[in-house]
């Protein structure tokens, strides 16, 4: 069987081209804004600005087609696509190393060919504004106190496993604390959430600390004492 020609995007985890959709790259080199606040100041020249410290959502458009069985491809894939809720994993095959996280809520206006042979329309996804890079969800084990590089240009928020029953973890000079585990705990430093399966449930776990680290561009120093290892999956991102 021959390499199809055509590139597809995957969503939720199930290819376009199952449906015979076939994509164009054109609407994915875009960059989101950053949300910067401007203040106008009577009397004084120019605006203030004030930068909130992050991206906004951007919208990333793919025009897509159907080239053959246009009818009962198109009735199967705006079921599937439309039946899709909230932040769903989106890759396309333009970037294979990357995924974003995106939301498809833009309905489908189709374009038939005559005698609805074939067809054109676009699929629009309001994605986070993070291009995540697929080797960032490889977890990185620590047994002793090391280094880890960040090697983007943006702070990176891990998800980090300690793995005892109490222990301090320190990354990047932010120093966490936890007791009361049974076996390990889960720091994710996007949600600012710690979880362990029955400890979470029971209560028992203690966090002293409400800030999370991150992992800024450059060289983060890990230590930890008490915990027999580390366990860091860094969730490196790009623009």
């Amino acid at each position: 069987m021959g390499v199809t020609p055509f590139h597809f995007l995957t969503f939720d985890d199930k290819s376009s081209g199952e449906f015979g959709v076939w994509i164009s790259g054109s609407g994915t080199f875009n960059a989101p804004a950053r949300d910067v606040s401007m203040v106008a100041v009577p009397g004084r020249n120019g605006d203030l600005t004030f930068d909130n410290g992050r991206f906004q959502n951007i919208t990333v458009t793919y025009p897509a087609f159907i080239s053959r069985r246009f009818q009962p491809r198109v009735d199967d894939f705006r079921a599937w696509i439309c039946s899709r809720k909230g932040y769903c994993r989106l890759e396309d095959t333009y970037h294979p190393d990357e995924y974003r996280l995106a939301i498809y809520k833009s309905g489908l206006n189709v374009t038939p060919t005559a005698y609805n042979a074939a067809g054109r329309f676009d699929l629009a996804f309001d994605c986070k504004p993070q291009r995540f890079m697929k080797k960032g969800a490889l977890p990185i084990t620590f047994t002793a106190a090391g280094t880890i590089r960040n090697r983007t240009l943006y702070e990176a928020r891990p998800l980090v496993r300690c793995y005892g029953t109490s222990g301090t973890v320190t990354i990047n000079g932010v120093k966490i604390s936890v007791t009361g585990l049974s076996a390990y705990v889960d720091l994710d430093c996007d949600l600012m959430e710690a979880y362990e399966g029955s400890a979470s449930r029971n209560g028992t776990t203690t966090l002293n600390n409400s800030k999370f680290p991150v992992l800024a561009p450059g060289d983060n120093a890990v230590a930890f004492t008490g915990f027999t290892s580390v366990v860091i999956t860094p969730r490196w991102w790009t623009l």
